[in-house]
C-alpha cells in the first residue's frame, strides 16, 4: 500500500475514523447512542486504570463482564481496546496504540496481536478510488456515519458512478470540500442511518444477514413485490431494505432519483 496515492482510509483525519474493522458494528445494539456509550465507558475506564502493561488483563476482564457482548455474528472478534482516541471524541482508535501511550505499543495483548493490527487494509482500500476516497472523506466528518460508509464499497461505488454518468465525469475531490455540493452528498450517505425502509432486523447490517456462526447476502424479492428489479437494487440492499410493497420501491426509487438529481443540477449550476 506504499505508493504517492496512500490515503489512511480508517484515520483520514482529525475529525473522524473507521472502528469497523475492531468489531465495532457487530454488537446487536450497534446503534450511535449505544456504542457512543460504550466507548466512552471503556476510554474513561482504561485512562483511570491502565498505567501500564500490567493492568490490561483486569481491563480487558472487567470490560468483559461488565458488556453486553451479544454479536451479530461470532466469527467476527469485537476488540476490547477499541475507544475514543481525541479528547473531543470524534475519532475512534485503539487505546493500545504507541500514539496514545507515550510511544508504547501495547498492541501484543489484543486478540489479533501487533503485527495483524498494524498491517490490515479492508477492501475498501483496494476497490475504492483515490479520488472517490479523498472525496468521501470530505463529505463525511462524523465517526459513526464515515464508518459505516466507507466500508460499504456498493453503497460508495454506485453513488459516486451514478453522479458521473450524470456531470460526464468523475467530480474532483475538491468539489467536496464545502458547499452544496457536499451538503447533497452527505444527504445521500445519511440515508445509511436515516432510510425509512431500512430493515428492523438486528442481524441485518448493510447487504448481510447474520444467523450467528453464518453470513449471507439479502436479496429482495422484485417478483413478490410485483415489479421488476431496480436500477437502484445494489443501494436498496446496502440499505439494508425491506420493502413491503411496489409503492414503497417506487417512493425508494424517488428518494435516490432526488438526490442524484440535485447533485446533478447544482454541479452544473457551479461549472
Amino acid at each position: 500500500m506504499a505508493d504517492e496515492q496512500f490515503i489512511h482510509l480508517c484515520q483520514p483525519d482529525a475529525s473522524k475514523s473507521c472502528g469497523a474493522c475492531c468489531g465495532l458494528y457487530n454488537y446487536v445494539n450497534s446503534s450511535k447512542d449505544a456504542l457512543t456509550e460504550r466507548l466512552s465507558r471503556r476510554t474513561e475506564l482504561f485512562h483511570l486504570t491502565v498505567k501500564g502493561p500490567g493492568d490490561l488483563a483486569a481491563f480487558s476482564a472487567m470490560i468483559n463482564r461488565t458488556e453486553d457482548a451479544a454479536k451479530r455474528y461470532e466469527v467476527i472478534y469485537c476488540c476490547e481496546y477499541i475507544g475514543f482516541i481525541d479528547p473531543e471524541r470524534k475519532k475512534v482508535g485503539c487505546l493500545l496504540h504507541p500514539l496514545q501511550n507515550g510511544g508504547v505499543d501495547l498492541r501484543d495483548v489484543s486478540f489479533y496481536g501487533r503485527e495483524l493490527c498494524d498491517g490490515h487494509f479492508c477492501p475498501s482500500y483496494h476497490y475504492i478510488s483515490p479520488e472517490e476516497k479523498r472525496a468521501l472523506i470530505h463529505i463525511i466528518d462524523d465517526w459513526y456515519l464515515y464508518g459505516l460508509c466507507v466500508t460499504d464499497i456498493d453503497l460508495v461505488k454506485e453513488y459516486f458512478r451514478l453522479i458521473s454518468d450524470g456531470v460526464h465525469e468523475m467530480p474532483r475531490a475538491r468539489r467536496f470540500e464545502n458547499g452544496i455540493l457536499r451538503d447533497i452528498a452527505l444527504g445521500f450517505f445519511s440515508f445509511k442511518t436515516s432510510w425509512p425502509f431500512r430493515s428492523a432486523d438486528a442481524n441485518r447490517l448493510g447487504k448481510y444477514y447474520f444467523d450467528g456462526s453464518q453470513y449471507m447476502i439479502s436479496h429482495i424479492d422484485y417478483e413478490a413485490l410485483g415489479c421488476e428489479r431496480s436500477r437502484f437494487d445494489k443501494i436498496f440492499v446496502s440499505l439494508s431494505s425491506d420493502f413491503r410493497s411496489k409503492g414503497e420501491v417506487e417512493r425508494g426509487e424517488n428518494m435516490i432519483d432526488e438526490k442524484i438529481d440535485a447533485f446533478i443540477g447544482a454541479y452544473h449550476t457551479l461549472t
